[in-house]
Formats: C-alpha cells, sequence, structure tokens
C-alpha cells in the first residue's frame, strides 16, 4: 500500500467529518420535527419519532450492501455511491407531502449514509487494530461529536430565518464538501491483495465467518441494546425538553451541553483505553449506566418529571458512561475480524440496528408525558447487557477449567 499523503490528525478529523454527515442528518432536524409534522398533515408527535428512529433502519440496512461491495471494489467508490443516495434521498424529504414519503426519504437517507458511516470504519481497521484503533476511533468520535453539539442550533438558526426545507438543502452541501475532501485527500486503504471477489456467498461466508467469533456477536449484542436506549433518546429529546419542560428556545443548548457530556468521557478513553484496555472499560461504563438510570427510575417511579436541574444532571451521568461505550464496543467486536473488515462492518451493524430500532419504537410510545420511561429503557438495555457479557466470560471460564 502506498504511504498515505494525509497525516493522522487529517486522518482522523476526515473519518470524523465522513461519520459525521449522519448525525448532522439527525440532530439538525430535531428542533423541526413539530414543524414538519404539521406541513406534511401530521400533528401525532409518535409519528414524528419515526423521522428519527427510521433513518436507523436504513442504516442498519444499507451495510448489507456496501460492506461486501468494498471489500470487493474498494472503500473509495461505495462512499460516493453512499452519498449519491443521500443526495436524492434528501430531495425526497424537500417535497415529500405525507408522512409515508417523508419516512421513505428517510430510511433511503439511512441506507445512502450507512456507506460512508460503516466503510470509515472499515478504513480505520484497515490501517488500526487492538488498542490503537479504539484510541484512533475515541479522537475520531471526540470530532463526530462537535456535528450533534452544534446541529441542533444551527437547525434551529435555519428555521428561524427560512424553512424546514432549507435544513436539507444544508446537509446536501455538507455532503458534498466532505465528499470532495475525502476524494482529493484519501487514498484507498484495501489493497489489492486483501480484495475478495464478490460473489453472492460473500455475505453468507462472512456470517458464517462472524459467527465463529463469540465474544463479536456478544458485544454486538450490546452494541445493539446500548444504541437502542440511546435513540430512545434521540427521539424523543424534543418532545421531552420542547413539550414536557416548554424549553423550545432553551432545547438546542440543552442537547450541546449534555453531547458535551459524551465527549469528555471519549476523551478520557483515548488516554485510558491503551492503559486498560477496552474489556475493563466497557465493563466499568455499562455498570455505571445501570446504576445512574436505575438510582433515576427508583427515585421517581410513578412520579411527574423532576426539575429540569435534576433530569439534565442524570442525563449528563448517561452520556457520561456512553462516551466510554460507543468507539469501544464497534472497535472490540471487529478487534479478531481485519481480513472481512468491510462485511463484518457490515454485519455488526445491521444486528445492533435491527435491534435499536424496535427497542426505540417501543419505548419511545411511552414517552408521553413524562421521561420516566427513557430511563426504564435504559435500565432494561443496560442490565440485559451485562447478563450478555456475564454469560461469555461464564462460558469462557467454564471453557478454561474443562481444558
Amino acid at each position: 500500500m502506498k504511504k498515505s499523503k494525509v497525516s493522522q490528525f487529517e486522518f482522523i478529523a476526515l473519518m470524523a467529518f465522513l461519520m459525521s454527515v449522519v448525525a448532522l442528518a439527525i440532530d439538525a432536524l430535531l428542533p423541526a420535527l413539530d414543524i414538519i409534522g404539521i406541513s406534511i398533515g401530521s400533528e401525532n408527535p409518535a409519528n414524528h419519532q419515526l423521522l428519527i428512529t427510521m433513518i436507523f433502519l436504513g442504516l442498519g440496512l444499507g451495510p448489507l450492501l456496501f460492506g461486501p461491495l468494498s471489500d470487493s471494489l474498494g472503500r473509495k467508490p461505495m462512499i460516493f455511491v453512499g452519498f449519491g443516495i443521500f443526495i436524492i434521498a434528501s430531495f425526497i424529504c424537500v417535497y415529500a407531502e405525507s408522512i409515508e414519503i417523508m419516512v421513505l426519504g428517510r430510511v433511503l437517507q439511512g441506507i445512502g449514509l450507512s456507506s460512508p458511516r460503516t466503510i470509515s470504519v472499515a478504513i480505520i481497521r484497515d490501517k488500526y487494530s487492538g488498542d490503537n484503533m479504539a484510541k484512533i476511533m475515541s479522537f475520531v468520535i471526540v470530532i463526530f461529536l462537535l456535528v450533534p453539539i452544534i446541529a441542533p442550533a444551527l437547525g434551529k438558526l435555519i428555521l428561524d430565518f427560512y424553512n424546514w426545507q432549507a435544513i436539507f438543502y444544508m446537509q446536501i452541501g455538507f455532503c458534498l464538501l466532505i465528499a470532495l475532501w475525502f476524494w482529493k485527500r484519501q487514498e484507498e486503504t484495501l489493497t489489492d491483495r486483501n480484495r475478495i471477489k464478490f460473489k453472492r456467498s460473500l455475505f453468507i461466508s462472512g456470517f458464517i465467518e462472524l459467527f465463529r467469533y463469540k465474544k463479536t456477536i456478544a458485544y454486538t449484542l450490546v452494541s445493539g441494546f446500548i444504541t437502542g436506549s440511546f435513540m430512545v433518546y434521540l427521539s424523543c429529546s424534543q418532545q421531552i425538553f420542547q413539550e414536557q419542560y416548554q424549553l423550545k428556545e432553551a432545547f438546542p443548548y440543552i442537547f450541546a451541553g449534555l453531547a458535551f457530556s459524551s465527549g469528555l468521557s471519549i476523551i478520557l478513553n483515548g488516554i485510558f483505553v491503551v492503559k486498560y484496555g477496552m474489556k475493563k472499560i466497557i465493563n466499568f461504563a455499562i455498570i455505571g449506566f445501570f446504576g445512574v438510570s436505575i438510582i433515576y427510575v427508583i427515585m421517581f417511579f410513578n412520579s411527574p418529571n423532576p426539575t429540569i436541574e435534576i433530569i439534565l444532571t442524570f442525563f449528563a451521568f448517561q452520556f457520561f458512561f456512553l462516551g466510554f461505550l460507543f468507539g469501544n464496543l464497534r472497535s472490540i467486536a471487529m478487534q479478531p475480524l481485519g481480513h472481512i473488515a468491510g462485511i463484518a462492518a457490515a454485519i455488526t451493524g445491521f444486528i445492533s440496528t435491527l435491534m435499536a430500532v424496535p427497542i426505540s419504537i417501543i419505548i419511545g410510545k411511552y414517552v408521553d408525558t413524562t421521561a420516566l420511561p427513557i430511563f426504564i429503557g435504559f435500565s432494561i438495555c443496560s442490565f440485559l447487557s451485562i447478563l450478555t457479557l456475564s454469560a461469555i466470560k461464564l462460558k469462557n471460564k467454564y471453557l478454561f477449567t474443562r481444558i
């Protein structure tokens, strides 16, 4: 492989911005959900949540196509195809006149964006592995988090001066800029000798290969539980802060502050992961995530929402622990699969998303007058994650004892 012409810092920034188009497509739309609903004839908040959750469905389905193709044809071409699908889907959303067409556009947006989201992980795996990959992923996510911090405020600013359609035009412009940067500066990372001839059985053989690694499956399931619980917050945050707490003007700043909480832990993860390893940090974070959520449930079960200061404190702690999980779960699941990085990233992403979407839809339906269902969801998902990791640990201990 030719030596890359980009520095490590530029590489990290480029990978972060490839992923960040996803965050912009999701978070910039949050302040406009109720306005979009009225515009397309839907006033049910549960339907508005679909404009957030269904893009994740596309993000889960798309890698099944882009993952194998990127292992065969290279990383760069598939990213450009994905951007093209995203732009077409964005125009579908702009001209949508019903909730059904808008949801279709959002699913297609997710399919298109699944390419840069998934293949950027494969590109990183092409260049790094193990704890070094986790360290790079942590720094990637730190830069990536700049977008969720500013996206809702940017969306509201556009909404105040223009209309909700302009948010989609802004996303298209951002996408084109990132595509140009990627085309000019990033070389292909998949060498000719590592390319896998594309055939119908590629997905099946990759699926069989992946299932030989039980730890990969375990951490992928945990990723599904954690992603599902986080998606509930994403889809319901506008409803909670703008409608339950009547903080419409402050909502973008609240969202940014909570994203900063995750950013702090991601920075710390980049420092600590090489010293302590991914497993210890993941175990610590999941236990902390469960502890905070179960305390909230016990304190406010069958009660109205607490004051804004209290709920923000609980959310801040939740997202602090989440920051230790996002990059590490993907990295540790991908660790033994560098030889099939593209299809492995696709399948693990598909499995976790296939779990996360129904989890978020089911829990989101109960978020009506209080935020309690979100914390119940956090508790259940983190508890199931603890059980999953405990089962793998006990199985390995049993096998070691037998040997």
